[in-house]
């Protein structure tokens, strides 16, 4: 291996020569910005070079995506050895792609790199050899590589190399733009069918229906989209037929058979209205087609409103929760497989049934995303947490406390660890129930207790403080308060609910918040309620005046403004009780 001096000759041939590189680098770069078919413009490349060159033959060769193996993609001339390959530490080529720089073989028969076995199969001999790496900075990509000069001495020069060098740099560039618009290509292209296949799975999903339907549910994908799926649909008869189900895996082969799953459930189930047979029908389906190791876990079931019964199967999922009218919970654990594990499960090919009288109680299906997801302090909610979100919010409407659970699972980065998917079944008369209760509650002033002077229930949305404030300014007056500590109640009850908004509800605006006022003796009693979780009272002690950091002033400035402060407990609801006091205060000119 050596390199030869560039060839001197007059001044009009060097002028030539130098003009004649030229112009084949500028065709070749035309070439290569001109199409994105890659392939054919190196073959076209490769053949200029080797002419220009006056070479015998060419050949590029590529690496593959192990970065150890060069194949010949192109070749031109006497040799053709396309689809050659050479492992990075055989050959003269090998050996250049590993130095990443150029080499002159004058003669093969010295060199102890040259494979002879090419020349074996291909029956050409080959003399000598120019070799120059296809590489970006320190990014290696093949070589180009040229046999046996045809013209002069037979040997290739150092200006030879020179010329292939910079060759082999417009071309390596090349290579790699096409790639990286190849590559874009494809991501949009998977883009688009995600967005699509997102469409058509929100598609099978069921439209909400307002009160006095019984059944509701959500879905938020992890990803564009989704391995979970719920379903529901009412039966001729005036029953509801509903499912839930959780696909194993991720991306696309979840996404396409959860849409065959659900399409199953729904088909079947307009005729099929045991879940123990439906399931085993759908089971058998999968079964034939799905690919190996793939895998549905769903629960299926029928609630009767008339009656308040529900009969459901559940195949390998998570155990749904019923929550009684008397706040316990009861879960339902799977006693089959999930779908497309076996077809063989029973002689009758149905899987297990269980009935149960909601009573005016919930029930509840999720997913497993739901019960692992993580909150903000990095732990997971698991069923306990799922149980103290339902009781906290038990005062809310179903959706509503769906919305609760969804809400507390933490983002993170804007990015779920799991899909999260929930379905709530509530008997007809706690629905009924909840509708009066909501009914009486959508009028901001409700009738008071006695010796309550007023009660405030509104949701936990801003636009209804204006209200809040502007009747508890009038009980405080009525109450004998002077102007500036009418004032400064208003505002403490004012900061206390926009607490309640912004941190105890965490923005969410399906919320209730109750205010009350009393009058004991002569301290006027305000009492702030919500039905959010328990809050960590040592997150919310008020902060020193000096420390600028933002967050606790407001309740700084409660503390300051009332006379008395303090939370009261709520074992059996759940949710916090916020009591401020402030004594009565008359107008300086008021009569003693």
């Amino acid at each position: 291996m050596n390199r030869s001096p560039p060839l001197v000759g007059g001044p009009e041939e060097t002028v030539e020569r130098i003009s004649d590189h030229f112009e084949l680098l500028a065709v070749m770069g035309r070439n290569f910005a001109a199409t994105l078919d890659i392939e054919a413009t190196l073959k076209r490349g490769l053949e200029l070079i080797t002419r220009h060159l006056d070479a015998a033959g060419g050949a590029l060769f590529l690496l593959d995506e192990s970065g150890a193996v060069l194949r010949c993609e192109a070749c031109y001339g006497a040799t053709e050895i396309t689809g050659v390959t050479l492992g990075i530490e055989e050959g003269v080529v090998g050996r250049c792609v590993r130095n990443n720089a150029g080499e002159i073989v004058r003669d093969v028969a010295d060199d102890l790199n040259f494979q002879g076995s090419v020349d074996e199969r291909s029956g050409f001999t080959t003399r000598s050899i120019l070799c120059a790496p296809l590489s970006v900075k320190d990014q290696r990509i093949g070589a180009i590589e040229l046999v046996n000069k045809l013209s002069g001495d037979g040997l290739f020069a150092g200006s030879d190399l020179e010329l292939l060098e910079a060759l082999s740099s417009s071309a390596a560039l090349a290579i790699l733009n096409a790639r990286m618009a190849e590559a874009l290509v494809e991501q949009e292209r998977v883009r688009r069918e995600l967005e699509l296949a997102a469409e058509i799975q929100r598609s099978l999903l069921p439209e909400p229906r307002p009160p006095p339907f019984q059944v509701h549910g959500v879905n938020v994908p992890a990803r564009t989209v989704s391995g979970d799926f719920y379903d529901f649909f009412p039966l001729d008869d005036g029953r509801i037929c509903f499912n839930l189900g959780d696909v194993s895996g991720k991306g696309m082969n979840a996404a396409l058979l959860m849409a065959k799953t659900a399409s199953l459930f729904r088909c079947l189930g307009k005729t099929i209205h045991q879940p123990g047979r439906l399931l085993g029908r759908i089971n058998v389906e999968i079964c034939e087609t799905t690919a190996r190791g793939m895998f549905v876990t769903m629960v299926g079931g029928v609630y009767d409103p008339a009656t308040g019964s529900v009969r459901l199967a559940n195949a390998g999922h998570e155990p749904p929760l019923f929550h009684t009218a008397d706040d316990t919970f009861e879960a339902f654990e799977a006693e089959a497989p999930p779908l497309g594990v076996s077809p063989l499960l029973s002689a009758s090919g149905d899987f297990p049934e269980t009935e149960l009288r909601l009573d005016g109680g919930t029930l509840y299906v999720f997913t497993d995303g739901v019960t692992e997801g993580y909150l903000e302090d990095g732990g997971e909610l698991r069923v306990d947490g799922f149980k103290e979100l339902i009781r906290a919010n038990a005062r809310l409407t179903a959706t509503a406390r769906i919305d609760a659970v969804i809400g507390r699972i933490d983002r993170g980065d804007g990015a779920l660890h799991d899909d999260l998917t929930v379905l709530a079944i509530e008997d007809g008369l706690q629905a009924k129930q909840g509708e009066t209760r909501r009914a009486v509650n959508a009028s901001t002033k409700t009738k008071a207790a006695p010796g309550n002077l007023l009660k405030l229930s509104f949701p936990s949305q801003p636009r209804h403080l204006k209200q809040v404030r502007k009747a508890v300014s009038e009980a405080a007056r009525k109450c004998g308060c002077d102007e500036t500590s009418a004032h400064d109640i208003v505002i403490a009850v004012d900061e206390a609910c926009q607490n309640v908004i912004r941190h105890a509800y965490g923005g969410a605006s399906r919320g209730e918040i109750v205010v009350e006022v009393d009058k004991e003796g002569d301290r006027f009693v305000v009492h702030v309620q919500d039905f959010a979780p328990a809050i960590d009272l040592d997150k919310i002690k008020p902060r020193d005046l000096d420390d600028l950091r933002p967050g606790g002033l407001g309740t700084h400035f409660i503390q300051e403004v009332m006379d008395e402060v303090e939370f009261l407990p709520l074992p059996l609801h759940g949710g916090n009780r916020l009591r401020m006091a402030k004594r009565i205060t008359k107008e300086p000119n008021d009569e003693p």
